[in-house]
C-alpha cells in the first residue's frame, strides 16, 4: 500500500464534498510530476486530502477505490482520473506550516514543489500526519 497527498481548492471540491459524495472521480491533473504520481496509484491506496487556498492543511483521508483509468469525459489516456472514497476526517486539521517543521517533510515534494498536486508520502510523513491530527487508521 502507498501513501499519497492530494491537494484541492475547498471552493471547487472539498473535504465535505467527498464526504457528502461518498466517492468521487478524482480529475483536473494537469502537471506532468502529478500525472505521473496519479497513475502510480493502486486500489487501496491511502490519501490525505489536502485543501490549498487559505487553509493550507491535511483535513482528511480517502482511499482509492479505482486506480487511474483515460478520463470519461474526454477519453484521453495522457490524462488519466482515479477513483476516490471517503474515509474519514481528521481530528484536526493539520497546516503546512506545521508539517515544515518536521524533519520528515524537509526533502517532500509537498514543500520542494509546492503546486504539486498530487504528491507521494513516506510510510513516516503518513505517521507524522495522522500523529499530528490526533488520529489513527
Amino acid at each position: 500500500m502507498a501513501y499519497w497527498l492530494l491537494k484541492t481548492e475547498p471552493s471547487a471540491y472539498s473535504l465535505a464534498d467527498l464526504e457528502r459524495d461518498r466517492l468521487t472521480t478524482w480529475d483536473g491533473v494537469s502537471n506532468p510530476a502529478a500525472l505521473k504520481n496519479l497513475r502510480g496509484m493502486q486500489k487501496d491506496d491511502l490519501c490525505v486530502l489536502y485543501h490549498t487556498g487559505d487553509e493550507k492543511a491535511a483535513v482528511g483521508i480517502a482511499s482509492v477505490s479505482r486506480p487511474a483509468y483515460p478520463d470519461p469525459a474526454t477519453g484521453d489516456d495522457k490524462r488519466p482520473v482515479v477513483d476516490l472514497r471517503f474515509k474519514r476526517r481528521l481530528h484536526k486539521p493539520v497546516p503546512l506550516s506545521t508539517m515544515k517543521s518536521y524533519v520528515a517533510f524537509k526533502d517532500s515534494p509537498l514543500v520542494r514543489q509546492g503546486r504539486l498536486s498530487v504528491v507521494p508520502l513516506t510510510d513516516l510523513q503518513w505517521n507524522a500526519i495522522l500523529s499530528l491530527a490526533d488520529t489513527a487508521v
